[in-house]
C-alpha cells in the first residue's frame, strides 16, 4: 500500500487535528502534549487551548511529529522530538535518561480506526527515523511496551511494541520502571550519528 509520511507543519495542522482530537467533545485528549509539558502545565490547559498549543508546535522549527497519508487522507500520527524538550521525560523517574546525549524521543502513535494492521505504524516509524536523521539527531529513542508475544489492546500500544522497533533496527538498552497495561516498557535506541556525520 502506498503510504506517504510528512512532517507535521503548520499547513498540515488540520490533518493533525483530525487524528488527535477526541471523537466526543467531552472526552479527554492529551493532544500529544502529555510528555511535552509538565503535569501542572498540561492540567492548566483547557480543552480548547490544547489544540492551539499543538498548532504552535507545528509552526516551530522542529515538527512535533509526522503524519502518514494514503491518497491524501491522514491515517496516522507519530509524536516525537528532542528528549530535552519533553518536560515529562526530562523529569521522569520511571524512564530516566541513560546518558547526556541530545537524543530524540518517539512518544506515541495514533492510527485511525479501520486502518490498523495495514503497515501504517511501520511507515510512521520509518518516517520518524528519516525526519530525526535529516534534522541531525545523533540517536533516536523509544519506550515501547513488550507484550511478550501476546496480542494487546491497541489502546495500550500507543507507545509502540518492542518487536516493531527491533524490526526497524532499534536495540534494547534497558527495561524501564514504566508500565502500560501492566506490561513492561523498554528504553530502545537507534544510533543515527554515523549516518549524519558522513
Amino acid at each position: 500500500m502506498d503510504i506517504e509520511v510528512h512532517p507535521a507543519t503548520a499547513d498540515r495542522f488540520d490533518d493533525v487535528s483530525s487524528l488527535l482530537r477526541p471523537r466526543r467533545e467531552d472526552a479527554p485528549s492529551c493532544w500529544c502534549l502529555a510528555y511535552r509539558l509538565s503535569s501542572g502545565e498540561l492540567n492548566s490547559l483547557t480543552a480548547a487551548q490544547r489544540p492551539e498549543r499543538v498548532r504552535e508546535l507545528c509552526g516551530g522549527d522542529l515538527s512535533p511529529g509526522v503524519i502518514a497519508y494514503r491518497n491524501s487522507e491522514p491515517l496516522g500520527w507519530c509524536g516525537m522530538g528532542p528528549r530535552a524538550g519533553m518536560e515529562r521525560l526530562v523529569r521522569s523517574r520511571t524512564i530516566p535518561a541513560i546518558d547526556e546525549r541530545p537524543v530524540w524521543s518517539i512518544v506515541c502513535f495514533v492510527v485511525k480506526t479501520g486502518h490498523r494492521r495495514q503497515g501504517v505504524g511501520h511507515a510512521l516509524l520509518a518516517g520518524a527515523i528519516d525526519y530525526a536523521r535529516a534534522k541531525g539527531s545523533p540517536a533516536l529513542e523509544a519506550y515501547p511496551v513488550d507484550p511478550g508475544g501476546s496480542r494487546i489492546n491497541p489502546t495500550l500500544a500507543f507507545v509502540g511494541t518492542s518487536s516493531m522497533f527491533e524490526n526497524a533496527g532499534f536495540r534494547r538498552i534497558r527495561e524501564t520502571d514504566s508500565r502500560s497495561g501492566g506490561l513492561p516498557r523498554w528504553l530502545m535506541r537507534m544510533e543515527l550519528q554515523d549516518e549524519v556525520s558522513t
